[in-house]
């Protein structure tokens, strides 16, 4: 397997939110920090920087992925068991 850096979050966080998402499509993550940075705790810097990778043969997906959420595109909604009525509280007293 050949990792391919495909995005530098700015800090764990972003990276894991990248990652999660990236993961709910099908695809397979891992990501990578200087080991200072993620000891320390850092967010800023190339210390606070985490390299999001995927296998090659996903790049393209990986990319393309990112690139619709970026222009705000992405739409995959497909819960079936949730309808457009407004959400309720049926739990109060």
């Amino acid at each position: 397997m050949k990792l391919i850096n495909i995005y530098s979050a700015a800090g764990q966080l972003e990276a894991e939110i990248i990652k999660g998402f990236l993961e709910a499509q099908g695809l397979e993550v891992v990501l990578n920090q200087e080991s200072v940075g993620r000891t320390m705790g850092l967010s800023a810097g190339h210390l606070g920087r985490v390299q999001v990778l995927v296998d090659e043969s996903q790049v393209e997906d990986a990319k393309s992925l990112l690139s619709d959420v970026a222009k705000g595109e992405f739409e995959d909604f497909t819960n079936s068991d949730v309808s457009d009525k407004p959400l309720t509280n049926d739990s109060q007293p």
